[in-house]
């Protein structure tokens, strides 16, 4: 059976494995694992184009030894232009999913390595930002081999994405891109050496945001250069529930970070004694439920939600909602689903810090508007957004719905624990999932991520939700779903609909594991 890596000087887990080999390289030179990811960040950025990039967000949770966990929230808001009446006039019923009318909200994900920067400052961190992009240049200016994953999305959203100004440009000169095909994005590698001439904060309030500004307003982006420069990314509360475990941190709203937290919660309470049981899953995909009602209802922009989603994780409510779980039979479910692309990469080194990180296009290769005069690639967060009444009305200045979410663990076992996945809607699941076989069920940290998993949701393709497992389960508890009333389709094994998960950790001795997904295109490189 694969088992979890283990090392002592410092790890990275990403889902693509020139993002892994990037980080491990500096950590190895001295770096901290806030600089690790930093570089891990931009080399993924370039290699893996269809699931993030610099015109995406991101959202960082950092541990240090000794003291309150860092949440870092680097999503950008609406143009100030951005209006539901704007769309109403175009005959328009929802935001679009691609093009320039998608890509209206601020891309925040360098803004967060700003502040990430500013955390790896205070603990000591010393490499330049030169070596932390490095790689990422390289491989910008050499080329990035086309993975298999990249191809498969490339080819299946060539229709949607083929037409949006610059698309084919970068990603479709001669057609959609091919697996083991060579990558080159040059005009990218000027923007990196931009970043290295004039900072970060060139890509707010510099020539990068005058030239990028420009771009999309051409596009016809409702985005203008004010929104860039009156944007920063910003240190949060995170949001942080009890379990008998120890204590487990994920990101307050805009993100969905509230409802894997409940859905955890939620299932701990149901005192399931056996993994991978019929009651293990049924209890799983039952607290889901409770979990996704709620936050479909009312989580949005926090500044227009009319709750405190703290009030969520309270014992009270937590033993209100499990009551409301039958554990022999299946509630109904006719709520859709929306599909979600992005990156999940942890990172630890020797002296325990720990950064669980999540860096987003939304929509596999995002808005498809690439900028030609800085090769940017502009994500389709905006998506999110409703042109209905509610807390995801979309607004001047107003933040989408995010399904992003990295997790955290202090457990009180004295370890450290990261953990997280793409997967849009399917996040809480897989998290909860992944996070009971090992924490509460003390599977193997691989075995419990290579293990068969489960969506609540509808597939591409359909139009209904159902309960989506891998028919890797064993046919008497797909069996047992079945006659308690779940709607079950059984899909490929290790489909790519369940989310590239990782996990990493760090215990009192020192020692590092980490696992990394068979989903994916990843890999865990420890020092």
């Amino acid at each position: 059976m694969l088992r979890a890596r283990t090392c002592l000087g410092g790890m990275v887990t990403a889902p693509q494995h020139l993002a892994a080999e990037t980080g491990a390289a500096v950590l190895r030179e001295g770096g901290n694992a806030i600089e690790a990811m930093i570089a891990a960040a931009a080399t993924i950025a370039v290699t893996y184009p269809h699931m993030n990039g610099i015109g995406g967000d991101g959202f960082w949770l950092i541990s240090r030894p000794g003291e309150k966990p860092v949440a870092i929230e680097a999503c950008g808001p609406a143009a100030a232009l951005a209006s539901v009446q704007s769309y109403r006039a175009e005959g328009l019923e929802a935001v679009p999913l691609r093009g320039p009318k998608a890509a209206i909200t601020i891309a925040g994900a360098i803004a967060g390595w700003q502040k990430a920067l500013e955390v790896s400052a205070a603990i000591g961190g010393r490499l330049p930002l030169r070596r932390l992009l490095e790689d990422a240049v390289r491989h910008a200016r050499d080329g990035a081999p086309v993975s298999s994953s990249v191809a498969l999305r490339a080819n299946l959203k060539w229709p949607e994405l083929n037409e949006a100004p610059g698309y084919r440009e970068t990603f479709g000169i001669n057609g959609p891109l091919q697996e083991a095909g060579i990558l080159r994005q040059p005009a990218l590698v000027a923007t990196f050496e931009r970043f290295l001439e004039a900072g970060l904060e060139d890509f707010y309030r510099g020539d990068l945001a005058r030239s990028m500004a420009a771009d999309l307003e051409a596009a016809g982006s409702t985005l203008r250069l004010a929104d860039f420069e009156s944007y920063s990314a910003k240190f949060v509360e995170p949001l942080q529930i009890r379990i008998a475990a120890g204590e487990v941190y994920n990101l307050p709203p805009p993100t969905q970070g509230v409802t894997t937290l409940m859905l955890i919660k939620l299932f701990e309470s149901l005192a399931v004694e056996t993994a991978e049981t019929f009651e293990h899953l049924h209890g799983l995909v039952e607290s889901a439920k409770r979990a996704y009602l709620l936050r479909d209802a009312a989580l949005g922009d926090p500044a227009r939600m009319r709750d405190d989603c703290r009030a969520w994780l309270d014992d009270a409510f937590i033993a209100r909602e499990a009551a409301r779980i039958d554990m022999a039979k299946a509630s109904p479910w006719p709520q859709p689903s929306q599909e979600g692309d992005t990156i999940w990469m942890g990172a630890a080194d020797a002296s325990g810090n720990v950064v669980s990180y999540i860096q987003s296009l939304f929509k596999d290769f995002g808005s498809g508007v690439v900028l030609p005069g800085t090769g940017v690639l502009w994500h389709n967060r905006g998506y999110s957004f409703s042109l209905r009444p509610g807390p995801n009305e979309l607004g001047p200045g107003r933040l989408p719905f995010h399904t992003l979410n990295p997790a955290l663990a202090r457990l009180d076992d004295g370890r450290t624990l990261a953990f997280g996945t793409m997967g849009g809607d399917g996040q809480p699941q897989t998290l909860a999932t992944i996070f009971s076989r090992h924490i509460l069920f003390g599977q193997d940290m691989q075995a419990a991520i290579t293990a068969p998993r489960w969506f609540l949701g509808t597939r591409p393709g359909e139009t209904r939700p159902t309960l989506n497992l891998e028919s890797r389960y064993p046919e008497k508890l797909v069996k047992a779903m079945r006659t308690a009333g779940h709607d079950v389709a059984l899909i490929d094994p290790f489909h790519d609909l369940m989310g590239h998960a990782g996990m990493l950790s760090i215990d009192q001795t020192g020692v590092i594991r980490a696992a990394t997904d068979p989903r994916s295109d990843g890999s865990c490189v420890g020092i």
